[in-house]
C-alpha cells in the first residue's frame, strides 16, 4: 500500500457536495480515504476573474503506482463533468496529486512533488493539518510544510474554514471573524429532562407546530430534538421508545411545516439506529453526547449518513460521569486531547473532517469549576490545542446546574439571566452555536454579544 496526498478544489457548482462525490467515487476505485483536512474558501489564484474556490486535501492508500492513480483521477473528474476550458481556471472538481509516499516522480504528464504546492496557501494550509511537520522530499529541502506555510506572504483575503450543514442551510464558517452566531433551540420530547421534562412530550401535531413556530419567530436555526434525557444519574430508555419519541416529530417538521425548510434539524442521541432513522426521516446533524464511546455502530453510521456530526466531550455515561470529573493536566488540555482522540476515531471511521463540530460538554464529567474554566477559556481549545484547529464549536450552557448553584436559583427554568452570562461568554470565546431553551431571550443575547465581539479586526 502507498501513501499520498491528493488536493480537492471546486469553484462551480455545489462546491461541497462535488468533492465528496469526489471522496465517494475515490473510495469505489479502492483508493481508500483515510484522512481529511477541514475545507477552505479561498479566493482564486492566477485567474482571478472567477468565484471563489473550496480546496481541502485528502491522505489516502492505494495499490495503484503514480500514473495509474493519475489515471483514476482524471477518470473521476470527467465522470464528475469537469470541463478544463482555461487553464487554472473555474472547474467543478479538481484532483491532484501532492504527494506519493516520500518518492520523487517526474514525468511528461505528472510531477511529484506537485511543483506549485510549496507556493500555495491554499494547498499548504489544509496539507498542514495533517502533516505539519514532515519534510517535503526534495533535495536541499530542510523545512516542515507548516514552516514553508508561515513563510508564505498572509493571503487576503483570509481563506475561511467551511464546514456543510445541508443544501437548505448556510454553511459555518468558523474563522470567518464576522460570523453570526447559530441559535439551537431544545425541543426534549421525553417527559423526564432536568429543565423542561414533559414540556414538548406531546402527541399532538398541532401543540409540535406551534412550538416549532415559536422557535422559528425566536430566532433559532437550527433544532436540536432529544428522545432520551441525558441529565447526570438519568436511566436509559430503550431503543424501540427512543425511536417512537423522535421520527414521528422530525417526519411532521420535515413533511407539515414549509417554513421549517430553512431550519437545521439535529438529533440528540448516542444510538446509530436512532440516529440512522433520524436521518432518513429528515435530520441533518447527529449531535451524540458520547462522540460514538455508547455506541460502537455510531461513527460508521455517521459515516455513512454523510450528516454533519457534533462530537461532544462526555466521559462514561450520565449514570457515571459526575464520578469522572479528574482532568490532572487542566480541564482545556485534557478535554482538547480527549477530543482530538475522537476527532481521529471519526475519520478512521470515515467522517470528513469538514462535517465535524466539536462541544466540550459543559456539566458532562465537569465540575463547576472546570465549566467556569471551560467559559473563560474557550477559545484556547480553538488556537491553542494542536489538532483542533478550524473546528467551529458548539456550548450548551442552559440552565446548567452550576448556574443555579451560583445564583441559588434551584429551579432550572428560572436560570436565564445567568444563562444569558454564559451565552455571552461563549460568544466571546468563540462559539458558532450555543443550544439553548430560552430562545427569544438569548437571541437578543446573541445578537448583542454578536455586535460586540463578531467584528473583522
Amino acid at each position: 500500500m502507498h501513501r499520498a496526498y491528493i488536493a480537492l478544489g471546486s469553484n462551480v457548482g455545489a462546491r461541497v457536495e462535488m468533492i465528496e462525490k469526489a471522496c465517494q467515487e475515490m473510495e469505489r476505485a479502492h483508493i481508500r480515504v483515510k484522512r481529511t483536512s477541514s475545507l477552505f474558501e479561498t479566493a482564486p489564484m492566477y485567474v482571478l476573474d472567477q468565484d471563489p474556490f473550496m480546496n481541502g486535501v485528502c491522505e489516502v492508500e492505494t495499490r495503484l503506482g503514480p500514473l495509474e492513480l493519475l489515471d483514476t483521477l482524471q477518470s473521476i473528474e470527467l465522470a464528475l463533468g469537469r470541463k478544463k476550458l482555461i487553464d487554472k481556471g473555474p472547474r467543478s472538481i479538481d484532483l491532484d496529486i501532492l504527494l506519493y509516499d516520500q518518492e520523487i516522480f517526474s514525468h511528461e504528464r505528472l510531477n511529484i512533488p506537485h511543483k506549485l504546492m510549496l507556493e500555495r496557501d491554499f494547498v499548504l494550509r489544509p496539507l498542514c493539518q495533517l502533516i505539519p511537520l514532515e519534510l517535503p522530499p526534495l533535495p536541499g529541502q530542510h523545512g516542515s510544510y507548516l514552516s514553508y506555510l508561515q513563510s508564505l506572504p498572509p493571503p487576503a483575503p483570509v481563506p475561511v474554514a467551511t464546514t456543510y450543514i445541508s443544501p437548505n442551510f448556510p454553511p459555518l464558517r468558523s474563522t470567518d471573524p464576522t460570523r453570526p452566531t447559530h441559535l439551537m433551540a431544545i425541543l426534549n420530547v421525553t417527559p423526564d429532562s432536568f429543565s423542561d421534562g414533559g414540556k414538548h412530550w406531546s402527541q399532538d401535531p398541532a401543540a409540535l407546530t406551534a412550538t416549532i413556530r415559536g422557535f422559528i419567530d425566536a430566532g433559532a436555526t437550527i433544532i436540536d430534538i432529544g428522545g432520551e434525557s441525558t441529565r447526570p444519574g438519568a436511566h436509559p430508555v430503550g431503543e424501540a421508545e427512543e425511536l417512537a419519541r423522535v421520527i414521528p416529530v422530525i417526519r411532521h417538521i420535515r413533511t407539515a411545516m414549509p417554513e421549517a425548510r430553512r431550519i437545521a434539524l439535529s438529533i440528540d442521541t448516542y444510538r446509530a439506529k436512532v440516529a440512522e432513522a433520524a436521518c432518513a426521516a429528515g435530520a441533518d446533524i447527529i449531535n451524540d453526547v458520547s462522540a460514538g464511546t455508547l455506541d460502537r455502530d455510531m461513527l460508521p453510521t455517521m459515516a455513512r449518513t454523510g450528516k454533519a456530526v457534533i462530537l461532544m466531550h462526555m466521559r462514561g455515561d450520565p449514570a457515571t460521569m459526575t464520578s469522572l470529573a479528574t482532568y490532572p493536566n487542566g480541564v482545556i488540555a485534557d478535554v482538547g486531547a480527549e477530543l482530538r482522540e475522537r476527532v481521529a476515531a471519526a475519520e478512521a471511521a470515515g467522517v470528513r473532517r469538514w462535517r465535524m463540530i466539536l462541544d466540550p460538554g459543559l456539566g458532562f464529567a465537569k465540575n463547576q469549576t472546570q465549566d467556569l474554566a471551560i467559559l473563560r477559556d474557550l477559545q484556547r481549545f480553538r488556537d491553542g490545542v494542536a489538532g483542533l484547529e478550524y473546528f467551529p464549536w458548539l456550548m450548551g450552557p442552559s440552565r446548567k446546574r452550576f448556574i443555579g448553584r451560583l445564583t441559588g436559583v434551584e429551579k432550572a427554568s428560572e436560570r436565564t439571566w445567568g444563562t444569558a452570562a454564559t451565552v455571552t461568554a461563549s460568544i466571546a470565546g468563540g462559539a458558532d452555536i450555543v443550544r439553548v431553551h430560552d430562545v427569544k431571550e438569548m437571541w437578543q443575547v446573541a445578537k448583542v454579544a454578536d455586535a460586540i465581539y463578531r467584528v473583522d479586526s
